[in-house]
This record gives C-alpha cells, structure tokens and sequence, in this order.
C-alpha cells in the first residue's frame, strides 16, 4: 500500500508541474484568443487525446494488487459528466472573478480549496488528522507571500473566484467519491472534458466571436493545454487520487502556484522577490510535511491518515 500511495503521490506532483507550466501557455494563448475559446479548445482536445488511451489501457493486463470489481459503466458516465458540470462552472466564475480582481488575489482566493476540502471532509465525517490541518494552514500562508502584493479587500470578484474555490474542492471531493466505488477514471476523465467542452464551445459563440485564423495563430498553447494540461494532468489527477487522501492530494497539487512562480521565472523572465520565494519555501514544507506519516497506527486503533474509502 506504501508503494500505491508513493505512486499516487508522484503523479499528482506531475499533475502539479503540468498545471504550473500551463499558466505560460495559457497566458501566451490569450493573447490570440478569448477565454471561453481558448478553454473550449483545450478541454474539447482533451476528451479526443483521451480516447485512445482508454482503447491501450483496455488492452493492458492489470497487474494492481487490488482486484477490486470495476464499477459499472453507468457509475463512471454519471461521475465524468458531474466532474465536467462542476469543472466547467468552477472554470467560469474563475475567468469572471479574474476580470473583476487583480490576479495575485485571484490565485490567493482560487487556492483557499486546499483549506475547504478537509471543512468538506469534517462535514461529511470524514477523518482528517491535526498535522493535515496545521499543513493546509501552512500551505495558505506559503500562498498569501507568494500571490498577495497589495492589501486585500473583499470584492465581487474576489467573491465570485471564492465560489469558484469551493467549486474546486467540490470536484476533488466527487473524483475521491467515484475513485471510492472503483470507477474507470480513464474514462471518467475523458467524459468530463467532452461535458465541460461542449459547454464552453455554446459559451464561446455566445460570448465570443472566434476566429479559425486566431485559433490556429495559439495552436501551440491550445495543444499544450489539450494534451498536457487537460489530457496528461487532469488523468493523473484522477488516478492518482485513487491512492492518496483528499487533503494530502490537495495540499500536492497546490504547488500548481510554486511551479507557475519557478515556470514565470524561467520562461517569462518575470522576478521572485524575498516574499515570494518564502511563500514557495512555506508551500514546499506544508506538502513534505503531510506526506510524512508520524501517525503510528495502535493496535487496535484507526490510522488517522488512512483514507476512509479504503
């Protein structure tokens, strides 16, 4: 089991990397295109990168030490296109809430989710241990040096990205769910993107006016966000998920900000003051931090950490 959650692990720190670099590509793709595009396209790709894969995972023996009954197919649609709903909302009210508040606030705001699944899990009992939540409190001031550079007021914005937080916890919580009746999150994945993208497609010709030209001009962000930000991380998340608890894949795929920080850096030759860089140090400490397990499990007893599911 301590070989499945290091795995888990190590695919949602991926998922994280993926997601920080996409910041650059997504930055460079709206200078071609708007957002509802932009995101139609994206996720949209997704869904087709995905299809493949699921005909060469069907192909591949399993050679998982859990023999678990896979759920049936009915289980794995309803939870793609609940993922996809939610997805695409959380996606919406970010995007607005963003054109209402200064960026910097918006990360700060976006990323309180690492705070919110744990308040999610203490509602719906589920157990969550002491040091998770002096991490996740870790974590959100690691946040607030990285993205906060002014003083922060309350907005409508600054609303609207705060219910997209919950959004965001809100689909972490529903793939724990569907992970929990052994859903093919394959599948799952590449249902949601077709859900969320097929939305996003009727918002964009409502909201938007594409341009075949101007698409074609951000082919190169697009494709990144398609097959790596969507197809590649989203999965992994998904999976990976499977073998780690909500709060500790939260607090993992966090660092989604320190790698967009460490990515801006290197590529966009944009500066990390003191400030920033402790917020990163911070960030890095929480998430070592609750993957180290100083819970001994007492004969007897409950390993607080053990996820509930399992």
């Amino acid at each position: 089991m301590k070989q499945h959650k290091l795995r888990g692990s190590i695919m949602l720190l991926i998922t994280a990397a993926i997601w920080g670099l996409a910041f650059v590509a997504q930055s460079d793709g709206m200078n071609y295109v708007g957002p509802f595009t932009y995101n139609a396209c994206r996720t949209l790709i997704g869904g087709f990168v995905l299809i493949p894969v699921i005909g060469l995972l069907r192909l591949l023996p399993d050679k998982s030490p859990e023999k678990r009954e896979k759920a049936p197919l009915r289980t794995t649609v309803t939870g793609g296109v609940i993922c996809g709903l939610i997805f695409t909302v959380a996606g919406m009210l970010q995007q607005y809430g963003i054109s209402m508040t200064t960026a910097g606030k918006a990360g700060f705001v976006t990323a309180l989710y690492i705070i919110i699944v744990p308040i999610f899990g203490f509602v719906i009992y589920r157990r969550t241990s002491l040091k998770a939540w002096i991490c996740c409190l870790v974590a959100i001031a690691g946040f607030y040096l990285l993205c906060i550079n002014e003083g922060f007021t309350v907005s409508p914005g600054d609303l609207l990205v705060l219910a997209c937080a919950f959004f965001f916890a809100a689909h972490i919580m529903i793939i724990d769910r569907f992970n929990a009746k052994n859903a093919d999150g394959t599948l799952m994945s590449c249902i949601q993107f077709f859900t969320a993208g097929t939305i996003m497609l009727v918002c964009m010709f409502i909201f938007e006016q594409p341009s075949f030209d101007a698409i074609l001009a951000a082919w190169l962000p697009i494709l990144y966000g398609g097959v790596m930000s969507c197809g590649v991380a989203y999965t992994l998340q998904i999976i990976g998920q499977r073998y780690t608890d909500p709060t500790a894949a939260t607090l993992l795929m966090s660092l989604e900000s320190v790698f967009a920080a460490l990515s801006g850096w290197l590529l966009l030759n944009e500066t990390l003051s003191i400030k920033e860089l402790a917020g990163c140090t911070l960030v890095f400490i929480a998430v070592v931090a609750a993957q180290i397990n100083i819970n001994k499990k007492k004969k007897g007893g409950n390993d607080l950490n053990e996820k509930v599911s399992q």
